[in-house]
């Protein structure tokens, strides 16, 4: 019988009133610096366990297998203490972001590996296999996935129903982040509503991975190597399962995700603006460029802004190379300024649209980058659409706020 899409388990948690002192960004979003920084004071922060380098001398390799025995023994001091505690039950659990006016709310919950590994929890990015090598020793390490995959459902009365009712309960944990971002966690344990939520999503054809591809790549290695040592396996252990955190892809946000770029390959800017008019229909503007709709870019060059259009129609049966970040990519970063595997060029950086037009024209105004580009942000109904087709999005297509945090709920893999 195949096993859920989804099922309740039995988290790791921040003890009562402790979470404020325990919650951290994602591992993934500060540098070993910055998080040292953000962690000096503060022993119950789960960065001691997601950026564990901070413990050690400046210089180690954030890789090196000293860091992995460091996050093991940092969380298991934290069990040991009582800041954090492991639930008696299996639950689901509501999490309810909120950032400035914007406000989404979801599940957390157990996800199937059986049901990643056969893409009934679709992917959109590529990986790369020192990024899952690293999750893979952390997941091993700890004894948990830590870091929540955050995944979209389309939107569903039945689970919107049950969430909005655990979310007039009283919360296990309601802390504020950086950026003033609001994370409200509440336990869903009444046995109707587990069961409901589970029916509610074996329904679904699919859910999808938004952030955190590397995450739900080492849970399933994880699955497999755990697999391979078991005789007795069911399919039904908790080393099947990853953490996910799934929203009605509704409510999601996504920023746009912005290009700069080293050097002009070659060209002076007159000649480089003369070779974006081929495909481009360029007008300067007033302000800064920032792209109103899809297929409108913004540029920065040599201190102005120029607003493009492209001049031929875009392939919109192809839900890859119609979004912005291709249509850019093919006609003008690849054949005008060189740009290669844009995964590995080192002379492209992208940066988050949460940094504004003011962040892309401090990179070029200060000499590190000869031209910039805004995007309009890609829309969840093109990921759903390029999933679905079983395709793959360029790197840094996508960037979603607001972050989930770490430390407020975690899956055992025993």
């Amino acid at each position: 019988m195949p096993v859920p899409l989804i099922q309740p388990f039995a988290a790791i948690r921040p003890a009562a009133g402790l979470a404020q002192d325990v919650a951290a960004p994602p591992y993934d979003v500060l540098s070993s610096n910055e998080a040292r920084a953000m962690a000096e004071g503060k022993p119950d922060s789960f960065l001691h366990v997601s950026k564990a380098e901070i413990d050690l001398p400046p210089e180690t390799d954030p890789y090196a297998p000293e860091v992995y025995a460091e996050a093991a023994q940092n969380m298991q001091t934290l069990l040991t203490r009582g800041i954090l505690k492991r639930d008696g039950a299996p639950c689901y659990y509501a999490y309810r972001m909120i950032m400035g006016d914007h406000s989404q709310i979801g599940l957390v919950a157990a996800g199937s590996v059986e049901a990643y590994d056969a893409n009934r929890i679709r992917k959109h990015e590529f990986t790369r296999p020192a990024k899952e090598d690293d999750r893979v020793r952390q997941i091993e390490a700890v004894g948990a996935h830590t870091g929540p995959v955050l995944t979209a459902h389309r939107p569903n009365a039945d689970v919107a129903a049950v969430l909005d009712a655990a979310a007039e309960g009283t919360p296990a944990s309601d802390v504020t982040g950086p950026g003033g971002v609001r994370h409200t966690v509440w336990v869903i344990e009444d046995a109707q509503a587990i069961d409901r939520l589970t029916k509610a999503f074996d329904a679904m054809e699919a859910i999808y991975i938004a952030d955190g591809h590397h995450r739900s790549a080492a849970g399933s290695r994880v699955a497999a190597a755990h697999k391979a040592k078991n005789p007795n396996h069911t399919g039904n252990e908790f080393y099947n399962r990853f953490l996910i955190v799934s929203f009605p892809e509704d409510q999601m946000q996504i920023f746009d995700y912005n290009r700069v770029i080293q050097d002009l390959a070659g060209l002076s800017e007159q000649a480089f603006l003369e070779a974006v008019k081929g495909p481009f229909d360029v007008s300067p503007s007033a302000g800064q460029a920032k792209p109103k709709k899809a297929a409108e870019f913004g540029m920065y060059l040599g201190g102005k802004w120029y607003l493009l259009t492209p001049r031929e129609a875009l392939p919109m049966d192809d839900p890859v190379a119609r979004l912005d970040v291709s249509v850019l990519y093919d006609r003008l970063l690849a054949p005008i300024l060189k740009i290669g595997d844009q995964r590995r060029d080192s002379r492209i950086d992208f940066v988050g649209g949460i940094r504004g037009l003011d962040g892309l024209e401090k990179r070029v105004n200060s000499g590190e980058m000869a031209v910039a580009f805004a995007l309009h942000a890609t829309s969840m109904g093109d990921l759903l659409a390029v999933a679905d087709a079983g395709e793959v999005m360029p790197p840094k297509s996508t960037w979603f706020e607001p972050k989930l945090a770490d430390g407020l709920v975690s899956l055992p893999v025993e």
